[in-house]
């Protein structure tokens, strides 16, 4: 199995690993089963760092892809808590009865807030990334299997600054209603 479909199947289990969670926790009425599928989704996160280490040190140059496991995982630190409990508000109103969510604020103040919060999660999930990046570059310690993992911290930063722009130019200019 290659790296790619690796992830892949990472980021399916992570979404199986929720979806049944809250199947057990809110159908089935088995709540302690479905808080440990729920709490279980970052061993996802960790069975995904470890094929790409092993992948590295059998000698793989490290790719696109393999920078791609380190920028899931960071986007899973920053923001899977936000999207387990995005779905276990829907879910808990579908199946148990619980009050609609709250949109998300569309315009003013409140907007301008949660897409400066949602940037620093970017932040955090940036930097988680970028840890990771630089353990592989140092673990692999050869400049010509890793500038692909060089090059997806520049873009990534890129990106970071541009969400930045974006996101901040609320704070001056919010959206009106």
């Amino acid at each position: 199995m290659t790296i790619a479909a690796f992830i892949i199947g990472c980021e399916i289990g992570f979404w199986v690993f929720v979806a049944a969670g809250l199947v057990f926790r809110y159908i089935l009425d088995m709540k302690r089963i479905g808080a440990l599928l729920l709490v279980a989704t970052p061993v996802v996160d960790l069975v995904l760092i470890i094929a790409t280490v092993i992948d590295l040190r059998n000698g793989a140059t490290a790719s696109f892809i393999h920078g791609l496991a380190a920028v899931y995982i960071g986007v899973s630190v920053a923001f899977g808590h936000r999207m387990i409990r995005w779905a276990d508000k829907r879910f808990a109103h579908r199946f148990a009865g619980a009050p609609a969510p709250e949109p998300k604020p569309k315009h003013g103040a409140a907007h301008a807030r949660r897409e400066r919060q949602t940037w620093f999660l970017h932040l955090l999930a940036w930097t988680v990334g970028c840890l990771i990046l630089l353990g592989m570059i140092w673990f692999v310690d050869d400049d010509s299997r890793t500038a692909d993992l060089w090059s997806m911290i520049w873009r990534w930063a890129i990106v970071l600054g541009i969400d930045f722009v974006w996101s901040f130019s609320y704070t001056f200019w919010p959206k009106k209603a």
